[in-house]
């Protein structure tokens, strides 16, 4: 590396720590983990219980496990929905990590009177069963999509942790981010649409692939920022 690609960095890194990095909690989400692989990453993240303790976020985290149903209503009870509405319209660094994927979409089959946000077009769908046990729980490839920066560096057929039972059928295939298969299904596993990036697998459970996609999505917010 170059002096001056060095200081670059540098600069980044400085800048990724700088930024307010918010992971929202609305009870449905495995804060601790998320919290320590940001941290890992360079970010220094804080938990907001609340919208007021998370306005002025420079990069949101939005995670989410559990019942789609259960997981939207106690999201819309929280009071973050106009919060993340209008941090993703301007165009801000935001994640959403598993449920916290599926959240943006139209719906789930899992609750089907209870609509998602919408900010991503496509429909939750649920696995057949009689190929392969579900949920799924454990280690599985990713292929890439178009060039996502959120997974710079991460080779195709990069092992993630998933536990899922749903999936996300997007209205447009072409979606940049990753696909996987499971259960004879190819599902969209990543999403980069601008600044807003949203992973079915737990990047945070991912050990080494999942902290370069963590430093990307840091590295990513930095420049934004600066």
């Amino acid at each position: 590396m170059t002096v001056r690609a060095a200081h670059a960095a540098d600069r980044v890194d400085e800048t990724a720590a700088a930024l307010a990095t918010v992971v929202i909690d609305y009870g449905a989400g495995n804060l601790p983990s998320v919290t320590r692989a940001l941290a890992r990453a360079g970010l220094e993240p804080r938990v907001a219980d609340a919208p007021q303790r998370a306005r002025g976020a420079d990069l949101l985290v939005l995670p989410g496990q559990g019942h789609f149903g259960q997981v939207m209503r106690a999201f819309r009870a929280s009071g973050f929905e106009p919060l993340v509405r209008e941090h993703i319209a301007v165009g801000k660094p935001f994640l959403g990590i598993c449920v916290g994927l599926q959240l943006l979409l139209d719906g789930s089959d899992e609750a089907p009177d209870e609509p998602g946000l919408g900010v991503v077009h496509g429909r939750v769908r649920r696995f057949p069963t009689g190929i392969d046990p579900v949920p799924q729980m454990g280690w599985n490839t990713i292929a890439k999509v178009g060039d996502p920066a959120l997974l710079a560096g991460v080779p195709d057929g990069a092992y993630v942790y998933f536990a899922n039972s749903y999936y996300a059928e997007l209205a447009e295939d072409a979606a940049v981010g990753a696909r996987t298969t499971y259960a004879g299904v190819e599902f969209q596993s990543a999403i980069s649409i601008g600044a807003l990036h949203a992973t079915q697998f737990h990047p945070e459970k991912s050990q080494a692939v999942g902290l370069r996609i963590l430093s990307n999505l840091a590295a990513l917010a930095a420049r934004g920022a600066a």
